[in-house]
This record gives C-alpha cells, structure tokens and sequence, in this order.
C-alpha cells in the first residue's frame, strides 16, 4: 500500500510590519542601553591607568643600633 503525505503549501505571511517595528524596537533598546552603560565606560577607558611612580633607588640597608 501506498502513502501519501499532503504537506500545505508554505503561507506567505511573514508577519508583515509587526516584524520589523518589533526589530526597531529591540534595536531601539540595544542602542539606548549601549549609550547609557557603553559610553561611561569607554571614557573611563580613555583615562587610563592610573600612573603609579616607583623610584629608580630604594636603600635596602638596615641600620641597627647596639
């Protein structure tokens, strides 16, 4: 005996607008998140270290007294 498998055809609808004003949303979202924590932080970045001096000589003798 023969089966037979009567897949549908595939609908067009793709959604339509809603799709994409939901990735505007999320792009919407990902930017303002990006400028509030992002931009904080690379200006701390461009400050840089903190600059610490360590002298060229230090006197490691110890003097004891009798």
């Amino acid at each position: 005996m023969v089966t037979v498998v009567n897949n549908p055809a595939p609908s067009d609808n793709t959604g339509g607008p809603m799709g994409m004003i939901a990735v505007l949303v999320v792009l919407l979202v990902f930017g303002y998140l990006g400028v509030v924590y992002g931009l904080p932080v690379l200006r701390q970045m461009q400050m840089g270290s903190p600059q610490i001096n360590v002298p060229s000589k230090i006197d490691v003798n110890v003097h004891q007294t009798k």
